[in-house]
């Protein structure tokens, strides 16, 4: 008889619920994981609330940290009883998308039964990482060593967050001495603000409402902080820039305001980076859009995965070049996750991220 484990999984809209499922045999490219910490993502909340649909009985989340309880066949340097994470999106890198340069997106592809969420695979389409075990695809490609001295916490940004926050600033193209505006400062805002210092923007201009996050921002790079609450911050931004507009600017919530005034403050030729994940049809503005005359760049981005990618994000970590740490703001047992999903999906008490440990 199978051993069983505890997992998150979707029931229904509204109802994400503890139950036992078997732990998964390991198949010759693919590795058993025994989470040691993971957490809850916006795009969980999504999920969650029925806006982003999966199947009944799926195991939710996609941010594993953890110890390789057993490895595939085929799987080889790595070690059991070894620390590691991988990236939400596993690429197979056998792919059309991954052999074009666009790992992100394994798995979409144009035309009927397009998956915007591209290669995101864990707590999307097959079992996520809110789990006592999770069984990660293609293990050789996407298994990341976590480096000696570096705590969970200092790490579970990794897979996604911090991934996804750096895709923004790197496709916004931030030269050194750029000035730079970033809205929202939720979880993949202060990694763009972060990343956006790391890339040597001259000037940081992080927006939001959250006093908290506003703080954090300063925290994590950002040289002035517009509460929306408060200002127009359009017209804020550009008075800051004497009315030349920013370089470019990362939009990181999601909402037809928030990407209009993101549009609206770059200047002729600027990019505007947009990590948000929209849940309805956005409509461009003609004058923000300069009536397509603008020399305007608008790119989209999703979490690059893979082990170098990860490796790469460790590293910063683990020189010290940053530390995110300080985004985990609560911690909930596994068996208590229905209650951390409340506080998340709610923003109560200064939440940002929340560290679940299984056990």
């Amino acid at each position: 008889m199978a051993q069983m484990m505890k997992a998150a999984i979707f029931v229904e809209p509204g109802r994400i619920e503890i139950d036992d499922k078997p732990i998964p045999d390991v198949g010759p490219n693919e590795a058993l994981v025994r989470v040691t910490t993971t957490t809850i993502c916006g795009t969980d909340v999504h999920i969650l609330k029925g806006e982003y649909p999966v199947a009944k009985g799926l195991t939710i989340g996609h941010e594993p940290v953890g110890v390789i309880e057993k490895l595939g066949s085929s799987v080889t340097g790595y070690q059991e009883g070894q620390r590691v994470i991988a990236g939400a999106i596993c690429p197979s890198f056998t792919s059309y998308a991954c052999q074009d340069g666009c790992a992100a997106q394994d798995g979409g592809h144009a035309g009927h039964g397009y998956k915007p969420m591209g290669g995101w695979r864990f707590g999307n389409t097959i079992d996520g990482t809110q789990a006592e075990y999770v069984l990660v695809p293609d293990a050789q490609a996407n298994l990341a060593p976590v480096p000696d001295g570096l705590t969970d916490e200092q790490v579970l940004m990794c897979p996604d967050i911090m991934s996804t926050g750096f895709a923004g600033a790197e496709a916004a193209g931030i030269k050194i001495g750029d000035t730079v505006a970033i809205f929202a400062q939720g979880p993949i805002g202060l990694c763009a603000t972060a990343g956006a210092r790391l890339r040597g923007a001259g000037l940081i201009i992080a927006v939001d409402g959250v006093d908290e996050r506003l703080e954090m921002a300063q925290r994590m790079g950002a040289d002035i902080t517009l509460d929306f609450r408060k200002v127009d911050v359009v017209e804020e931004i550009l008075k800051i820039t004497g009315g030349r507009g920013v370089d470019s600017s990362i939009e990181a919530l999601g909402l037809q305001g928030t990407f209009e005034a993101a549009l609206r403050v770059i200047k002729p030729g600027g990019t505007l980076s947009s990590l948000g994940v929209y849940s309805e049809d956005l409509k461009i503005p003609l004058g923000a859009f300069a009536a397509g005359l603008g020399d305007h760049k608008i790119v989209t981005s999703l979490c690059p995965g893979g082990k170098e990618r990860m490796r790469r994000l460790m590293q910063i970590i683990d020189s010290g070049r940053i530390d995110l740490g300080p985004m985990v703001t609560h911690h909930y047992a596994l068996d208590d996750i229905a209650d951390a999903y409340d506080l998340f999906s709610h923003q109560r008490d200064g939440v940002l991220k929340v560290a679940i440990t299984p056990g």
